[in-house]
């Protein structure tokens, strides 16, 4: 099945990713972004992509294996088939995510935000954020318009380090030395 035309990966995030085939049957294995690794799971519909195609499939199983997961997808019965699948990347759009209470952030609404301090010193924008035992991470990679070109790394710690967010105005102010 084919993902809706005209619609544009802005309005999809990305689960995870197809890694290799499981089996004979068409299983493939699954790397995960979620957290819990097994929230992907709880999607009944995939958006696939890879090489620009989309495809829409519906999940029939999936399950721990390991350190990991498998899945089986409506349509892919053979190992040839999931072969074929291996790489792309899962989709959602955004608008099947949850809803979440106010002061809750996807990562993806993070990314690309500028990252100003207190005293109104550009530090960069969000790269990326990585997960720790203690708390997210914020890397902050300097730019253009920042303080410099250093990336940074911020402990994504609400009311301590981040002080607000506004999505509207693409910036998180943050309580954050400069020089550190």
């Amino acid at each position: 099945m084919t993902a809706p035309p005209g619609s544009d990966r802005d309005d999809y995030v990305v689960l995870g990713k197809l890694t290799s085939p499981h089996g004979v049957k068409g299983w493939l294995k699954v790397y995960s972004y979620t957290s819990p690794m097994e929230g992907i799971l709880d999607y009944a519909e995939w958006v696939v992509q890879q090489r620009g195609e989309r495809t829409t499939h519906r999940l029939t199983q999936g399950r721990r294996q390991g350190k990991g997961l498998v899945a089986s997808l409506d349509g892919v019965n053979s190992r040839e088939q999931a072969e074929q699948l291996a790489g792309a990347e899962i989709l959602l759009p955004k608008r099947a995510l949850p809803a979440l209470e106010a002061g809750d952030y996807y990562w993806y609404q993070l990314e690309g935000l500028r990252v100003v301090t207190l005293s109104g010193v550009d530090l960069g924008h969000v790269n990326y954020l990585f997960e720790t035992g203690a708390n997210d991470v914020l890397v902050v990679q300097g730019d253009e318009r920042s303080v410099d070109d250093r990336e940074r790394l911020l402990p994504f710690l609400p009311e301590q380090v981040v002080r607000d967010t506004d999505l509207a105005a693409g910036r998180l102010t943050v309580d954050w030395d400069p020089e550190f």
